[in-house]
């Protein structure tokens, strides 16, 4: 079994040539899991899969994340195939806000009838979920605001981080088990977000070597980031993953 991890796109909000930041879980060839659904989101899925994610999971919801759910609510709503069946997974948390970002302007449709959660299956979670027989596990990262942002980790494979600022308490529990860590890193950090002098202050070599960074601000940030000694992600490109551990029977 071929695990890999697609990234859609690697951009910052800002930098929309790279396109907004999203990956596809991807097993034996096949989308297993989309992770979050920015503006151009959907329309690079379909260009790479012929059709709408049969799941996603939501980081956070700032609208570089989510503005793509509502273009995706319509293209299920008006396929009766694929309406009701596309599992969204997020942290209960978030639920609150991602209700009054996409689904609470008033009439999901001008004609009325329609609650927009109907379009989806939606799946709040909080230590994790089961997603087709694997277990994901749900971390809090730091972004922003305290309990806004959270990653995503399928233990022996990979640790997405979502947007944030350093996490070695999360990666010491969910990325010790020679997973890629797939983290967000620009040239220079801020209040919300990491930068490369974080990482090498944060985090020890054998941490960093296993990282894979994305949501950088510019093509050139990106080189910048190379020539600092890093892996970077570029929009498109799919890492190998290695095979998960099998699922913990605690978890769940």
């Amino acid at each position: 079994m071929s695990w890999n991890l697609h990234f859609l796109g690697t951009g910052a909000a800002h930098a929309v040539e790279l396109g907004s930041s999203a990956v596809v879980v991807e097993r034996d060839g096949r989308p297993l899991l989309l992770v979050d659904c920015g503006p151009d989101t959907l329309d690079r899925y379909v260009a790479a899969y012929g059709a709408p994610p049969p799941a996603l999971y939501v980081t956070h919801v700032h609208m570089d994340h989510v503005a793509g759910m509502e273009r995706l609510f319509f293209r299920l709503w008006f396929d009766e195939a694929l309406r009701g069946r596309t599992r969204v997974y997020l942290h209960a948390g978030l639920l609150p806000w991602l209700q009054g970002r996409v689904a609470d302007y008033p009439g999901a449709l001008a004609e009325g009838g329609v609650n927009y959660w109907e379009a989806f299956h939606l799946i709040p979670c909080t230590r994790g979920f089961w997603h087709e027989g694997e277990w994901f596990d749900v971390f809090p990262t730091r972004h922003h605001v305290q309990g806004t942002s959270y990653g995503l980790a399928l233990r022996g494979s990979f640790v997405y981080t979502g947007d944030t600022r350093p996490v070695p308490e999360a990666l010491a529990l969910h990325g010790a088990h020679g997973e890629l860590i797939a983290h967000d890193c620009g040239v220079v950090g801020n209040p919300s977000h990491t930068g490369v002098d974080d990482l090498e202050r944060e985090y020890p070599e054998e941490v960093r070597a296993r990282m894979a960074l994305y949501h950088y601000g510019s093509v050139d940030d990106g080189e910048t980031l190379v020539s600092r000694g890093y892996r970077i992600a570029r929009p498109g490109e799919r890492l190998p993953l290695p095979a998960p551990e099998p699922p913990r029977p605690t978890a769940g």
